[in-house]
């Protein structure tokens, strides 16, 4: 998003504006508000993340991501209520779900450990416990591999991808189900 000179000045003069009038200038598509609202949260937000125990890398990411649904979700939001309790509302489901994908990887990381230790123990001359996972994903069914790469790489909640592939909840559960036997029984023939 590129400001221009005349919008740098318009964002200045909103400084002193209330969060919820800089949200109502926002759901109308005024840009130097928004500038102006995520100069006001920005570090405020980066330390939120920081006090959660998220990297330094990883909290600027949020920080992002945050400000973006923000904008995103700007229709939603009520001027009744705080502006700070949408706003951390919002930070701390993309905190969640940063997090829940970090432990779908783990999780994932540790079932592919514990097969190849297990192989490994039978086959000492194989070449480790190492596995190439975009080949292992690259076997699957499209259907199937979809649902892994949303989950597990993107970091996804099985209603977001129910959601985007217009299937029902129930069908991303047994499709990711599917996914991870199919997984494994790969990775053990390798």
């Amino acid at each position: 998003m590129l400001i221009s000179p005349l919008e740098m000045r318009e964002a200045r003069r909103m400084q002193d504006l209330p969060d919820h009038e800089l949200m109502e200038l926002i759901r109308r598509g005024d840009e130097p508000a928004l500038l102006v609202l995520i100069r006001r949260h920005q570090s405020a937000l980066l330390n939120f993340f920081r006090r959660l125990g998220v990297s330094i890398h990883d909290a600027e990411d949020l920080v992002q991501e945050t400000l973006v649904r923000v904008f995103r979700y700007r229709h939603k939001y009520v001027p009744s209520a705080k502006f700070t309790t949408f706003l951390y509302r919002i930070a701390r489901h993309g905190w969640i779900d940063r997090w829940r994908q970090a432990q779908r990887r783990l999780r994932l990381v540790e079932a592919v450990a514990a097969e190849s230790e297990s192989e490994d123990s039978r086959s000492a001359g194989r070449m480790g416990a190492r596995l190439d996972a975009q080949a292992a994903l690259a076997q699957l069914p499209e259907k199937l591999r979809i649902v892994i790469v949303l989950s597990v790489y993107q970091g996804m909640a099985y209603e977001e991808i129910a959601a985007t592939l217009r299937i029902p909840v129930g069908t991303v559960k047994s499709r990711v189900f599917l996914a991870m036997n199919r997984l494994r029984e790969v990775m053990r023939d390798e």
